[in-house]
């Protein structure tokens, strides 16, 4: 067992299982930072398909879906950095405090859960769905099936996250 405060023992992690799902979705977070949100971020254009496999990804997705994310304004392409170059550190580290029981993750996750529900449950989802007409997405299934988990499971994340020193118990 890992405790890195002076109260308490953290429980092992086969003993959290919630946090072995973590580990899990944050860890294809890293990815799907990587293969999408770098893309927009840098200015590389993907309104056609290619024969980049990054660039192929980022066109399927966005090409009936998502024309904020695929021609983003300088303040979206602020949002897709945020998740390339400041929230993908964020997700390797709260993976490595997971998986060593690092209490002291617990207020940067609350700072991140509450980033991602203001910056992406509000601010895309509202363009996305309620914003101006060149910016909503014309198929909502198929945004809310890639889009929701990014909001939905750092929530979890916040509640998980709740009280003080949270791999001393299970939830």
């Amino acid at each position: 067992m890992i405790n890195d405060t002076k109260t308490g023992a953290n429980l092992p992690l086969r003993e959290r299982p919630i946090d072995i799902f973590f580990m899990a979705v944050f860890s294809l977070f890293i990815i799907t930072s990587c293969i999408a949100d770098m893309i927009p971020t840098l200015g590389i254009d993907f309104n056609q398909p290619s024969s980049n496999f990054i660039v192929n990804s980022n066109y399927w997705y966005a090409h009936d879906t998502d024309p904020l994310f695929q021609n983003p304004p300088v303040w979206m392409r602020i949002v897709t950095g945020l998740s390339a170059f400041v929230y993908m550190p964020f997700y390797i580290m709260l993976v490595l405090s997971l998986w060593r029981g690092w209490n002291r993750i617990q207020l940067p996750s609350v700072i991140y859960a509450t980033m991602i529900a203001g910056v992406t449950g509000i601010i895309v989802f509202g363009v996305e769905f309620f914003g101006e007409p060149e910016w909503r997405t014309p198929n909502p299934v198929k945004f809310l099936l890639f889009n929701s988990p990014y909001v939905l499971l750092p929530l979890l994340l916040l509640v998980r996250m709740r009280k003080p020193l949270p791999f001393t118990r299970k939830f």
